[in-house]
């Protein structure tokens, strides 16, 4: 993401929280060097792996990249002023900065083909769902998996562990809802 230190945020969330390397990696079940790693921007953790560790602190996505943001009231949305929360082949871009204090997070994401959300399963509070605009998405949600294409939806409970992968040969692209805001 250009104009994110990812480092430098997730050491800030960490120190804000008093929590070392070696506490924050025992408490995500990854190793402390893996941390170090995220924290110097040597590695580019997918989406899920970042959750999982965002989870341990525990902060959502959403508010983990607003931290800097500040701004006022705003109701209408250039494609231009999305924010983009995703890294690598998976771009997830967001209606909003700063959703503190919101109900609803709603995400035009774009998944290039055989990109996923990670091998860590997905699970967080809320409830979630999507329609596909184009492309083909393979979505798993607990034993339930299904590939769905242009029109095609999901709607689910976010605690059940769940994942989402472009099997097409196209970039998938759709439009997905998440309340409360936690992704």
């Amino acid at each position: 993401m250009p104009g994110v230190d990812l480092g430098a945020l997730l050491r800030r969330v960490r120190e804000a929280r008093g929590l070392s390397q070696r506490q924050l990696a025992k408490r995500a079940g990854i190793s402390n060097a893996t941390i170090s790693l995220m924290e110097s921007n040597a590695v580019n953790p997918s989406v899920g792996a970042l959750k999982r560790v965002l989870d341990a602190v525990p902060i959502g996505l959403a508010e983990f990249f607003a931290l800097d943001e500040s701004h006022a009231r705003k109701v209408f949305y250039r494609a231009g002023e999305l924010m983009e929360i995703g890294r690598g082949p998976v771009s997830y871009r967001q209606v909003g900065t700063d959703l503190r204090g919101r109900a609803l997070q709603m995400i035009s994401e774009r998944y290039a083909p055989g990109a996923d959300s990670g091998k860590i399963l997905l699970q967080h509070q809320g409830e979630e769902c999507g329609i596909i605009i184009r492309g083909e998405l393979e979505v798993t949600v607990g034993a339930d998996k299904a590939v769905l294409g242009p029109g095609d939806a999901y709607a689910f409970d976010s605690r059940e562990p769940h994942r989402f992968r472009n099997v097409g040969e196209v970039p998938c692209e759709l439009v997905s809802a998440c309340t409360p805001p936690s992704f």
